[in-house]
Parts: C-alpha cells; sequence; structure tokens
C-alpha cells in the first residue's frame, strides 16, 4: 500500500478537510475526525500508510 502525505486543510464538525502535500490544487479529502488524531488542528500535517492516518 502506498503512502501519501496530507496537511491538514480545514477542520468543520466532525469532519477534516485534507489536502495532498505533493498536489494541493487539487481537490479536499473529507475525512471524518473520529479516523483522524485526536490532537489535529488545521494545518498539521499527516502521514497515511496502512489505512491509518498519523501525525507527523
Amino acid at each position: 500500500m502506498e503512502t501519501k502525505y496530507y496537511t491538514v486543510k480545514r477542520i468543520d464538525g466532525d469532519y477534516a478537510y485534507l489536502v495532498i502535500e505533493e498536489q494541493p490544487e487539487l481537490d479536499e479529502k473529507c475525512v471524518a475526525r473520529a479516523l483522524l488524531p485526536p490532537e489535529i488542528q488545521e494545518g498539521s500535517k499527516l502521514k497515511y500508510e496502512m489505512m491509518t492516518y498519523y501525525m507527523m
């Protein structure tokens, strides 16, 4: 499985909107906050690997 790196662009209630670091001009990815580390905030860097998000 491929490793991807994201930045949290914005948080809206129970969802966070992520952008791929290498291609920020692409559409945002909406992810339920329950699937993300609890300490995320706007601007946080995330690593997605093996179907899990990790703080960087």
